[in-house]
């Protein structure tokens, strides 16, 4: 059997790749599923450094995403690579500090596709998913109202493609 690409394909990108970029991948992965597009759409996430390469989701951003009923308990941390500049139709920073190193790092025919994830929120109250790393568990809560939001106006875009 051949596999064949999705016709939409989205990276969730943040730091480290173990707090905002998979919550965000394990919210969108669940909204698409619940669209019936998981065979149209694509989602990973990646990190702009390395620091925790290999490693699973944050203890917890897994209990928070948990607690909503997304399981991200298998996702593994990567850096972003540059082909992923070539594959990914969406590459979504999760904070302006990433999308400029993104910016830096993908070839100028590619910054077309590089966005702030909260770009595709309704509300447009924030334009950042702050990082919940060094604080306490409601950080993590935020994040999760944030990427929800950002996550069905995304969906939209998505499906203006398919």
């Amino acid at each position: 059997m051949t596999e064949t690409r999705a016709k939409v394909s989205v990276l969730f990108i943040c730091m480290g790749n173990i707090c905002r970029s998979p919550t965000a991948e394990g919210v969108f992965r669940k909204i698409i599923n619940e669209a019936g597009l998981d065979d149209s759409v694509h989602s990973d996430s990646a990190g702009t450094h390395a620091y925790h390469t290999g490693e699973p989701p944050d203890r917890r951003a897994r209990a928070a995403a948990e607690r909503r009923g997304i399981s991200i308990e298998h996702l593994r941390a990567r850096r972003i690579v540059e082909s992923d500049f070539e594959f990914f139709d969406f590459i979504l920073a999760m904070d302006q500090d990433n999308l400029v190193t993104l910016r830096d790092s993908a070839a100028d025919e590619h910054h077309c596709k590089l966005h702030l994830f909260l770009d595709f929120a309704e509300s447009g109250h924030h334009t950042e998913v702050p990082d919940p790393y060094y604080g306490g568990s409601a950080g993590f809560e935020k994040v999760l109202d944030l990427v929800e939001e950002a996550s069905r106006g995304l969906l939209e875009a998505v499906r203006k493609r398919l």
